[in-house]
């Protein structure tokens, strides 16, 4: 698990400063450098990585490759949802949703790459950051990570095919922590499947798995009205906590995520699951909720968002069914 001094990484042989790369006798390294947006992943790094990935597969000097991110903070915080934002407000869905198309056949490469990926995951781990690092040959998470998918905060649902793993975690706290984006622990991590080996100072205790108990019991089944109300009239005041955070989620993309997680449990590969999420993606671009998400949330910050449904009861079966077509 070494990893080369600072002055062996040098910038992208394309020009670029926001990756960069060292090898050390047959180990390739590369790094996401954007430490002071928590190496949050823009189209010129997903496209720079998948042409590494491409040079390192025909080099036979090269076998075997460790990523990892800049500095402290974070590994990866998450995909540049601004940039997409942006792109959706000035009316060109399309492209916001090739950006998650090609960042999936990253994770994708990453995952299938024929020569063995080990992900280092530090500090934040969150949406896109997992999709880099959950579904590669060895899966290391540092003791004081903190990870999450939070992606229904703002209109959007848990993608780059961690719901496949999700789906298969235990009970139902897979299902939870797609819902409602709650952050958790490095050895959370190992318990729903997204990595292998603790690593690093600190220490880490399950948070989840103690609360299994009201969680595999309200989180049950596929509609998301009577797993809300569940919570709400549970005698478990962390239940009923709950019930308030996924009020203030989303509610189309909360209703989405449980019927993203229930599909992805019967897809047979990583491929059929990002082939999906890219669907997906396209049907919640175009419903409004993420743009609204990205604005409350991340560039007015009032917190405020006004969703496209007031309530969870208010979405249909046939909405949510619509956004998968």
């Amino acid at each position: 698990m070494k990893t080369p001094p600072e002055q062996d990484f040098s910038p992208s042989a394309q020009g670029t400063d926001e990756m960069l790369y060292a090898r050390v006798g047959t180990t390739a390294y590369a790094r996401l450098n954007r430490p002071k947006a928590l190496n949050a992943l823009t189209r010129t790094m997903v496209e720079d990585l998948l042409f590494q990935l491409d040079q390192w597969e025909s080099d036979d000097g090269i076998e075997d490759v460790v990523l990892d991110g800049a500095g402290e903070r974070a590994f990866c915080a998450g995909g540049d949802v601004k940039a997409v934002r942006d792109a959706i407000v000035r009316g060109d869905h399309a492209d916001a949703v090739d950006f998650w198309a090609r960042e999936y056949l990253l994770d994708l490469r990453l995952a299938t790459f024929p020569k063995p990926v080990t992900a280092l995951m530090t500090g934040y781990v969150m949406g896109g950051g997992l999709g880099l690092s959950a579904h590669v040959r060895h899966r290391l998470v540092a003791l004081d990570a903190v990870l999450a998918m939070p992606e229904t905060a703002i209109g959007m649902f848990p993608d780059v095919g961690i719901t496949r793993l999700f789906a298969r975690a235990p009970g139902e706290l897979g299902t939870y922590a797609a819902l409602t984006g709650a952050t958790f622990t490095a050895a959370d991590a190992i318990t729903l499947g997204l990595a292998d080996e603790l690593f690093g100072p600190g220490g880490s205790a399950e948070s989840l798995a103690p609360q299994r108990d009201w969680i595999d019991e309200c989180f049950a089944g596929d509609d998301a009205a009577a797993i809300v109300g569940r919570l709400e009239t549970s005698s478990c005041d962390a239940a009923r906590a709950c019930a308030t955070m996924l009020r203030e989620r989303s509610p189309l993309a909360v209703c989405a995520t449980l019927a993203r997680v229930r599909r992805a449990a019967e897809e047979p590969d990583l491929a059929s699951t990002l082939a999906v999420d890219t669907t997906l993606a396209r049907g919640l671009m175009a419903a409004g909720d993420f743009a609204e998400g990205v604005r409350a949330k991340l560039i007015d910050r009032d917190n405020a968002p006004r969703w496209r449904h007031a309530r969870i009861e208010e979405v249909t079966p046939a909405e949510v069914d619509a956004l998968f077509a």
